[in-house]
């Protein structure tokens, strides 16, 4: 796809391994290993729709991709400076037209991106292997199936794209945070989780009583307490191990995340004829695995990016008589927009925010108990710990925790931050931005509705019976896209070689209220009608041999 990328000559080379050995000291982590190509404004071009990875497997909504924003880029030509992309080595790619000066200042900005994947817990599943090698592994294997089986071969990537937004990321990292203690069996599990609470009905005396009496039968005896433990209970209790067997041979599979349950238990699949899709849905899982944290991290990974490289540069010695250009493409870059959110500016600035609190010893319980405003700003204890303290934030957080914590009434009077609204000036007939709100509840709640969020839909495995696949929506305030509903079940329903139900949240809007007859004697408060109010309703829509039909519950 991409036929002019080389990498970047030795001179540029040493520039980057300057950076690399100042932001080392600075206390950026990251591995020796890295590639740099250079690349044409066209290029990145067709390298973006395959999110930078030039060894992802191709399909047509790549090439679509590819024709608007070449489209675009007639119009309005730009020049984008760096892409980084979270591979083994780590690799990145630079405009064909940069100088030194400015290079400086992105390989900072770079640097910064990858001690960010290779440091960021929520990153942790990406970081046992290279992604790039794997893709084109995956490309090559997509290409010699669509040899042999044609368009098939692209209903099912669209298909399962339909749904790739559903994996498990969450399920899948707590897998490896998580590892259960194999010395408390599945029988004592049962025992305190399931027969005290729900059989015996005991009583948080009983429970608390109990849970002494199992640790006191351990310490004394490690080899054989559990054993003892059970012994009296067996005798007390002598319906305990048949309900315990029961549990065991009954114990409902705990469900995945869609793509994977369809994978191992649709019928249609398991055919052999069909055993090929298999492997076409597993590259397609596997990559929206990987791309889950970058979506979930862009402020903070853009802020610390932003960050480093403005703390980095200006330090630099090789920057002097550039001063002002870098302002200029730094201003470009983390200027605070009064409307909008730019993810470099608002990461960069909460960062530094932060920096400056743990600083002072603001991160503190004592702190937080201050209500007086002067008592508030002098409050400063010189702690030492503002630049551990966030680089502690960059490993934990991703950006709905970051945003959750630390975005506070401080911080929005610091930058003079807002809600802006819209409203149209009927007289000049044109619109008009104000301050619609300086309360940090209000701004935090703009940009948390920023956040991607993807639905969370489950397989209700009691209700999945014969062939028919049951999905929950568990409500969230927010709707599925109905546009969307009709498609994606035609596509689950294809993969699931069966009918497809799916129960969601719908609103249902109330009829709007009449205006009032006017009364002789009496003004009249307003001609408009009252607005409507929204109420909710759940919903069953069922896709059966490709048509789609819905019943309200």
């Amino acid at each position: 796809m991409v036929k002019s990328m080389e990498l970047i000559d030795q001179h540029t080379k040493t520039i980057m391994e300057g950076c690399k050995e100042r932001a080392r000291d600075a206390g950026l982590r990251f591995e020796d290993e890295s590639l740099e190509y250079i690349v044409t404004n066209r290029d990145l071009i067709e390298l973006s729709p395959k999110v930078m990875i030039p060894t992802l497997y191709d399909y047509w909504v790549h090439d679509v991709e590819v024709l608007k924003e070449k489209g675009k880029y007639e119009l309005y030509p730009g020049n984008p400076y760096e892409t980084v992309i979270n591979t083994r080595p780590a690799i990145s790619f630079y405009n064909d037209n940069n100088p030194d000066w400015l290079n400086v200042m992105i390989f900072y900005h770079v640097l910064a991106h990858i001690d960010f994947f290779q440091n960021n817990l929520f990153f942790r599943h990406t970081w046992d292997y290279d992604f790039n090698g794997e893709a084109l592994s995956d490309k090559r294997a997509i290409a010699k199936l669509r040899a042999e089986r044609g368009r098939w071969v692209d209903y099912v990537i669209e298909f399962t794209r339909g749904i790739d937004n559903l994996v498990g990321y969450h399920s899948l990292l707590s897998g490896i945070f998580h590892t259960p203690d194999a010395s408390i069996s599945a029988k004592v599990d049962y025992y305190f989780d399931i027969y005290l609470q729900d059989v015996a009905k005991a009583n948080i005396s009983k429970y608390i009583k109990e849970l002494e009496r199992y640790n006191v039968s351990v310490k004394e005896d490690p080899a054989l307490g559990e054993q003892n433990f059970f012994a009296r209970i067996d005798r007390r209790h002598p319906e305990f191990g048949s309900l315990f067997k029961k549990h065991q041979e009954e114990k409902p599979q705990k469900p995945k995340d869609l793509l994977q349950f369809i994978m191992e238990n649709s019928k249609m699949l398991r055919r052999e004829e069909n055993q090929w899709m298999l492997m076409v849905m597993q590259v397609i899982r596997k990559t929206g695995l990987f791309f889950q944290p970058q979506i979930r991290t862009k402020i903070m990974n853009e802020g610390w990016a932003s960050y480093w490289h403005e703390t980095l540069y200006l330090s630099d010695d090789r920057i002097k008589g550039h001063e002002v250009d870098f302002a200029r493409v730094n201003a470009g870059v983390t200027a605070m927009p009064r409307v909008g959110l730019n993810p470099y500016a608002l990461g960069m600035r909460l960062f530094y925010f932060l920096e400056e609190m743990a600083e002072k010893g603001k991160i503190s319980w004592a702190f937080q108990r201050t209500r007086d405003a002067k008592a508030r700003k002098d409050f400063d204890i010189q702690s030492g710990q503002g630049k551990d303290f966030i680089f502690k934030v960059r490993e934990n957080f991703s950006d709905f925790t970051f945003i959750h914590n630390f975005v506070d009434q401080d911080f929005i009077n610091k930058n003079n931050l807002f809600v802006a609204g819209k409203r149209l000036n009927k007289q000049k007939m044109v619109w008009e931005y104000y301050v619609k709100s300086r309360r940090v509840e209000d701004y935090r709640e703009m940009l948390m509705a920023s956040l991607y969020h993807p639905p969370h839909i489950e397989v209700d495995l009691k209700k999945t019976k014969e062939n028919a696949l049951y999905l929950i929506h568990h409500f969230e305030g927010k709707p599925l896209l109905a546009d969307y509903i009709p498609n994606t079940m035609l596509g689950i329903e294809y993969l699931w070689g069966g009918p497809v139900q799916l129960e969601t949240t719908e609103v249902m809007a109330s009829p709007s209220t009449q205006r009032m007859p006017a009364i002789p004697g009496l003004a009249a408060k307003s001609d408009a009608p009252k607005p409507r109010k929204l109420k909710w309703r759940r919903v069953l829509y069922t896709m059966k041999e490709r048509k789609l039909s819905k019943n309200i519950l």
